[in-house]
């Protein structure tokens, strides 16, 4: 399919969908919580919903269960104004849900029910849009949807028909390194490699640019990312801040202290901003900062899609944390806009730890 909006989509992301399911009691194991909120999770979704937030027109590209749950889905889409006519049922699977405990300010771990595959898996390359892909002002797409056919070919695809159709518009390849959905880190690796010279920019943190590229220190992954292709990488340090390389220039900036109440959905909110402030035509200085204090706002509040900040928000946190309002650092704990996880997540640098703990049916704290 090679067909192409009227208007062009400013933001396209392709990846995981699901339902996150988050209790609503904080700091008690899942085997204590005794209610719990439903919320529209998964990565590339909570992408689109940040873009969409500042204005941005968004799609995602995904596929769901034939369930409520998948009903609801389209629903919430909708209500945060992000097109869902790419998002399509595979009435053999249910749609994806995943659960959480929190406990702040740094311990967020998750359960995923995906396995042993999920509906956003099963993405096939016929299935794909590829002159909205072509078209689009970014197209973003992530790593965990490299990890299992069909949906491995589908991204492959769609980063060719992207670098065909648009060699110069931003194609950010996410990173997102989730080991309990690979073999081993050296599979991912090889098909990571595959895919990143098809990509512009490439954003993780130091564990995922291992599983890139085989380096932690941020200033060799950057290079090593430039090596392999990448225009723009940009490197989350947990507490150390972030740092991006644009082959000319390495911007750092330090992290935003927040009283974190659940750290999952911040990496996304920082990649929803990341879209904003390339498609505004920002520096990158600018960009870091609007990124790290988008983070920062959704690590203060309990949801994912649903906590995503307005462009008035992050900039009154700017101004804030630029003015010294925010809680001291020794107070509080500095987002750490590294990546949480699977359906709500990102947040906290650490929580590539808490993420490999989430199994099938999850693994509970005593």
């Amino acid at each position: 399919m090679t067909t192409q909006p009227r208007e062009p989509f400013e933001v396209l992301t392709m990846g995981r969908i699901g339902v996150d399911i988050y209790p609503l009691q904080i700091g008690r194991s899942l085997r204590h919580v005794e209610s719990f909120g439903k919320y529209l999770g998964g990565s590339a979704t909570n992408v689109a919903v940040a873009a969409a937030r500042y204005g941005r027109r968004a799609a995602v590209i995904s596929r769901t269960g034939q369930d409520p749950f998948g009903d609801y889905i389209h629903d919430a889409l909708r209500g945060f104004s992000v097109d869902d006519r790419f998002v399509t049922a595979v009435p053999s699977l249910p749609t994806p849900v995943t659960f959480c405990e929190i406990f702040p300010p740094d311990d967020f771990p998750l359960y995923f029910y995906r396995f042993p595959t999920a509906p956003d898996l099963q993405i096939e390359p016929n299935e794909l849009d590829l002159g909205a892909i072509a078209g689009a002002g970014i197209f973003w797409m992530t790593g965990t949807g490299l990890c299992q056919e069909p949906s491995r070919s589908a991204t492959l695809r769609a980063l060719q028909a992207r670098a065909r159709g648009r060699p110069d518009g931003p194609t950010v390849f996410d990173l997102d390194y989730r080991g309990m959905f690979w073999p081993s880190r050296e599979e991912a690796r090889r098909w990571y490699a595959e895919a990143l010279p098809h990509a512009t920019v490439a954003v993780g943190n130091l564990d995922e640019c291992d599983t890139a590229v085989g380096v932690r220190e941020p200033r060799a992954a950057a290079r090593a990312l430039h090596d392999a292709g990448i225009k723009l990488a940009i490197i989350k340090q947990g507490p150390a801040g972030v740092l991006a390389s644009d082959g000319s220039q390495i911007v750092a900036v330090p992290p935003v202290p927040v009283e974190v109440v659940n750290g999952l959905g911040a990496g996304d909110a920082f990649g929803g901003a990341l879209c904003h402030g390339l498609l505004s035509g920002w520096d990158l200085d600018r960009i870091l900062r609007f990124c790290n204090a988008a983070g920062a706002v959704v690590a203060s509040r309990l949801a994912c899609a649903d906590a995503m900040p307005t462009a008035d928000e992050v900039e009154a946190t700017m101004r804030e944390a630029q003015s010294g309002l925010q809680m001291p650092a020794s107070e509080s704990r500095a987002v750490r806009p590294g990546r949480a996880a699977g359906a709500g997540r990102r947040g906290q640098d650490h929580s590539a730890e808490s993420e490999e703990r989430g199994l099938n049916k999850g693994t509970q704290r005593a």
